[in-house]
């Protein structure tokens, strides 16, 4: 086989799904079918306050299932955080399964601690190289039920856990197939307590998900691999990019108004559905450099504290650092797929008032819409300035797994200028 012969092939993975009001009262019956006796729910404290989780697991113990509640998980989590995570269902377990009750951060919590109780080694032994070891699990891991109460990550569907590295003030993941949990229950109930900061940065998130895996390269256009060199973000692909837009199709009307009001049942589900469908699209296509930038960005805050968040640490959410340079990010990735570019725009806003350059067209879109739901005006507005400029492309520049997927390649030099054009968005 010639070295430069191109793809051929595209994988697809998702869980189980099981969507809909009310899907989360029947997480009991459904572990029942995986022939489980004790479980873990992980989550965290200001969903823990909401009731939902306690809910879940006094349902799960209705079919005689013990259900123990870990509600430790921090918000943007770090590889100390995690760890916890991992000594306590160490110390408490063993268990046969996982459900995950939250927002991402929740779910790729519980993604570790079934990692690391199922599989010999320590979190940095598994997270990404260059940043850590880069080690595949040797075993399988236990059933994770992943119950989403924010609209966004989309962790429910995919194979990655993200984490913030605290001593190297970056983050990294863990990507491997076995991670991806085995059932998603999307409940738009458990949405309804988000307030409108996290409904927007979450949002963003979505919409960067879709936008990305629509306009990653496309899988013919990577070399052909080996079967055991595949890996799950394969580029844009036919099942992904029909996720993509109908995910978009749902966003263009459903985030604004779920932003505006969060007891808007029918926004919400809509919300939800975009995120499921942005999810089973991005976890197999995968996201590129606005996705890069965010974890430098979420990495190296100093003190920048978001609306609707918890307080006490200054965090920029990870959906939030997604958004502040997908303008720009798209302006720079035009070239490589200019109708792909204005399909996305026309899918969010099929009625805008355009600029002249076709280039502008999804940048100006996604500012409009930063700027109705209250998004930060660019990396300035959470406490970055041109200084710290290189050490944010230093840190883009660990995220290989996700430039790899870009549609065109950035140098150091494109991803400077991409950062200093976001410094201020409008």
């Amino acid at each position: 086989m010639a070295a430069t012969e191109h793809e051929t092939v595209f994988t697809y993975g998702a869980p189980a799904l099981k969507y809909g009001t009310g899907s989360s009262d029947e997480i009991g019956y459904d572990l029942t079918q995986y022939g489980v006796h004790r479980v873990l729910v992980v989550t965290d404290p200001q969903v823990a306050a909401t009731g939902w989780p306690r809910r879940i697991a006094d349902g799960i113990a209705g079919y005689g299932i013990e259900a123990e509640v870990f509600d430790g998980v921090h918000v943007e989590p770090t590889d100390v955080s995690m760890q916890k995570a991992v000594d306590f269902a160490r110390g408490t377990g063993p268990y046969d399964a996982f459900v995950a009750v939250g927002g991402g951060s929740a779910i790729d919590t519980a993604k570790a601690a079934n990692l690391l109780t199922s599989n010999d080694g320590e979190l940095m032994d598994y997270v990404n190289a260059p940043v850590g070891g880069g080690r595949a699990p040797d075993r399988p891991l236990k059933p994770l039920v992943a119950v989403p109460t924010t609209t966004g990550t989309g962790s429910e569907s995919t194979t990655v856990c993200v984490l913030d590295v605290l001593s190297l003030r970056v983050k990294s993941g863990i990507s491997h197939l076995r991670l991806r949990p085995t059932l998603a229950v999307v409940d738009p109930r458990l949405t309804i307590s988000q307030p409108a900061g996290v409904t927007a940065a979450s949002g963003m998130d979505i919409l960067c998900h879709a936008a990305e895996s629509y306009t990653a390269k496309p899988y013919t256009e990577f070399e052909r691999k080996r079967p055991e060199q595949r890996v799950p973000y394969c580029g844009a692909n036919p099942l992904a990019d029909m996720f993509a837009e109908q995910s978009l199709r749902l966003l263009s009307w459903a985030l604004p108004a779920a932003v505006r009001d969060g007891d808007d049942l029918k926004a919400r589900e809509a919300m939800a559905l975009a995120a499921t469908f942005a999810g089973l699209g991005f976890g197999n296509a995968g996201v590129h450099i606005p996705h890069a930038n965010a974890y430098p960005i979420a990495g190296q805050v100093r003190d920048f504290h978001p609306d609707g968040y918890p307080g006490e640490e200054p965090m920029v959410p990870h959906g939030m650092a997604v958004s502040l340079t997908a303008p720009a990010a798209f302006r720079f990735t035009f070239d490589a797929a200019p109708d792909r570019h204005l399909r996305v725009a026309r899918l969010l806003a099929p009625d805008f008032e355009w600029p002249g350059d076709f280039a502008d067209h999804l940048p100006a879109v996604l500012i409009d819409l930063m700027r109705q739901i209250g998004i930060p005006d660019g990396i300035g507005a959470v406490g970055y300035t041109e200084s710290d400029v290189d050490s944010l492309v230093e840190g883009t520049l660990k995220q290989q797994r996700l430039l790899a997927t870009a549609p065109r390649e950035a140098s150091t030099d494109d991803l400077s200028g991409i950062l200093r054009e976001s410094v201020s968005l409008w």
